[in-house]
Parts: structure tokens; sequence; C-alpha cells
């Protein structure tokens, strides 16, 4: 998953980003083989003609402070619980009564199991325990875990089953095995509560979804930081999320042993009109080398791409970029009031031309200031974070093993989408 931080302008003023990603397997270990059919769909935002299918089930997602999040519903009575929509990890978690040492301050009181009359603990001898591989039986027979990500945030509690609702008040899944967390520690906000795995492992939102709603697909549309807090996107389940409509592209998942990310393949990236390939010493890349990830913010390269990225946009940004000020760190940042006017960016993937506008690569960390919003790692592979994603309505469709996008026309059209 992505940075978790207390003010996500924090992150953007130092551009000291850190993966939050639980088991991550870097993209070059994957096997060169393409086993499957996964998918990633765009429909540009000249296309007025796209076809909106009626969604079966569906929750609202909002942009805050770096992350979006989502809503569902636990327990009977039900208890809205906002967490952070994660591609790149499994496990669905909320902090919980009681909490014993650490817990992170929400504004919204925590969960109480003992309020609910279908909450009930896994045991530590049943194979629910074991579908997640950090769980171990406590002294009291419960199925504990432990669940890490890669910045420190952590989360120890006991897996339990209860039933989870969507959005929509009839798409209720009963015996929804989650985290009911006891000691929770990391730079979270108050606005959140836990985190939503999506990713596809047993444990994951999606997989327990299974054919509940018509199958094992979902979509998710990600408003760019800055809209009006009063419009919320959606992320959508089962029969009828799928996006469909001429002009669609598609890019394949490369699926990597043991892992459940979403990978996909980069093959460069245009700014303007100039072309700069994933690898600059070798014409070759290797598939897998990014996946997408919803709860990383930022757009990971690797050292030697993201050298030659930062180069080329200030080569053709007329402005100067800002030399003096030591909270933005080494970011390529500008002063300006409004966003810049370009470049547009043009993300290479396989078989699929994302455009990025300033929108998408552009953040402002404070008043009268932009900065670019990549990053660099001593990977040889990266992330498509959510700053880059947001303005798609991006489709998965793991029945067929596919992932589709749709360019959204405007924030009017994504509101009331």
């Amino acid at each position: 998953m992505g940075s978790l931080t207390t003010s996500h302008l924090c992150f953007l003023v130092t551009f000291l980003f850190t993966i939050h990603v639980l088991h991550y397997i870097s993209p070059l270990e994957a096997n060169n083989n393409n086993n499957g059919g996964f998918s990633a769909k765009l429909i540009w935002k000249n296309l007025p003609s796209t076809r909106r299918p009626s969604l079966v089930a569906s929750s609202p997602v909002s942009a805050y402070l770096g992350q979006y999040l989502m809503e569902v519903f636990i327990g009977t009575p039900p208890v809205k619980i906002q967490g952070i929509a994660d591609t790149g990890s499994d496990l669905t978690w909320t902090q919980c009564i009681p909490c014993t040492d650490d817990c992170f301050k929400q504004q919204n009181p925590l969960f109480d199991p003992t309020k609910s009359s279908t909450y009930s603990n896994i045991s530590c001898t049943s194979p629910l325990c074991h579908k997640l591989d950090t769980g171990v039986c406590s002294f009291n027979n419960q199925c504990n875990y432990s669940y890490g990500y890669g910045g420190g945030e952590l989360t120890l509690g006991v897996l339990a089953q209860e039933t989870l609702t969507l959005g929509d008040k009839d798409a209720t899944l009963n015996g929804f095995i989650f985290g009911c967390g006891h000691n929770n520690t990391g730079t979270f906000n108050d606005h959140e509560m836990g985190i939503i795995g999506l990713g596809r492992g047993q444990v994951s939102l999606i997989s327990q979804i299974g054919d509940s709603f018509g199958g094992k697909r979902f979509s998710i549309c990600l408003v760019p930081f800055g809209t009006d807090p009063s419009i919320s996107s959606k992320i959508s389940f089962g029969s009828g999320s799928e996006v469909l409509g001429d002009g669609v592209v598609s890019t394949p998942l490369v699926t990597i042993q043991d892992n459940t990310i979403y990978t996909v393949t980069l093959k460069g990236i245009s700014v303007g009109n100039t072309f700069l390939p994933f690898n600059s010493s070798s014409g070759t890349v290797t598939r897998g080398n990014m996946f997408m990830d919803t709860g990383t913010p930022p757009t990971i390269l690797p050292q030697d791409l993201y050298d030659r990225l930062v180069a080329e946009v200030r080569k053709q940004v007329s402005m100067e970029p800002i030399q003096d000020d030591p909270t933005l760190g080494n970011g390529l940042c500008y002063k300006t009031d409004t966003n810049l006017g370009g470049p547009r960016l043009t993300v290479h993937l396989e078989g699929a031309d994302l455009w990025l506008d300033p929108i998408q690569t552009f953040i402002p960390p404070k008043d009268g200031v932009f900065c670019l919003g990549f990053t660099n790692t001593s990977s040889p592979g990266g992330i498509i974070g959510n700053f880059a994603q947001s303005n798609f309505l991006i489709g998965y469709d793991l029945e067929k093993q596919l992932s589709s996008c749709v360019c959204l026309i405007s924030f009017a059209k994504l509101s009331s989408a």
C-alpha cells in the first residue's frame, strides 16, 4: 500500500516517500511468462458515447490527504468504517475495542465487537486462520495476526468473522474475514480507521466477494486531490462493473508467483513528444516491472528513469524550478498559483498508452507551489501511484483476468457516476 502519513502535505514537501507494501516482491523477480489474461482498458475523455452499465454493488470513495478512503459497514447493527482503499495489500482491518497499548487517533469511535450480534472470533484450529500466513494461535485459542507494512505501520489483533455491507445496503457478505486490530501503530490520520485490502490474496475483499455479486470484478474511480470535498467517487463490484466502450486499450497482467499485486509492464514514458525508454542502457524491458497501487500516492520509478524524467520535464518547462526552499527536499517544484500548463506525460504500458495531464502529475504541497508527483527507488521496478491513477475509472475483471480503465470526461460526470 501507499505512504500513510498524518499529513500527506508533509510527504509532498519533503518528498521522502515510503512504500508500504506487505510481502512485496520486486517485479523483476516475476516469471517472464504472462500467466493469463489481465488487461487494463481506457476510454479517453473525448468519447461521449461511452456506455455506463448499471452497477451491482458500490461504495463511495473520497480523497483525503493523499489517500482514498472507502466506506464499508461492519457488524449488526452496521457500523460505518472508512478505510484506505489499497490494491497493494490483502487484509481488511479496523481498530477495535479494547485498544491495549497503541492505537492511532481517529475521529469516529473504535469498532466494539461486543455490540455486534454477528461478530465471532476465528479459532486458531480453524482452516480460516491459515488463509493469512501470519495467523498464529493465542493462549485462549484465538487466531491472532500480525500484519506489517514496509514503512513501519503495523496492526496486531484477532482474525474474526463479521457481516460486511457495502455502500448499497442490500450488498451484504456474511462471515467476512477481517482483522480486529487491538494494537495499531503508524502515521495514520484521524479520518482513517484501517485499511481495505483490495489485492488478490485469499483474504482480500475481492477474493471474499467471489461470485456473490456476479463475479470477481471491480472498478474504482479516483477523483484528483484538490477536488471539492463534497464530490466523491465509487468503487463498484460484480457483474455490471466492467468497463466497456469504443477506444478501449488493454495491458496484460504479469503474474508473479506467490504475490497478489496487480503487476504490469512499463515500456517507457514520454514527456511531450520525447520518449524515455524504461532502460537507458538496454532496449529490453523485463515484463512486470511496475504494479498499480491505490495506496501509494506518488509514482515511483527506478533511479535512472526518474533522473531522465526530471531532466526532461525541467527542460520542457519554461519556468525556473525552486532552488532555495529546503522544505521541498530534492523534488522538482515550481512557484505558481495555478497548476502548470504542461507538459503532458504519456505512460506507455504494454499495449496501452495512458495520457497524464498536469492535474495528475503536479501536486501542490503548499500554497503557490506545484511539485512533480514522482519519486525514485533503488529497486529495478516501481509503482504507478494514486496521483497518476486519478481521473480514471480503473476496472479489474478477475474472472477473465482482465483489468480495465476508463478516463472520465469531467468531474461532473465523475460525481454523477
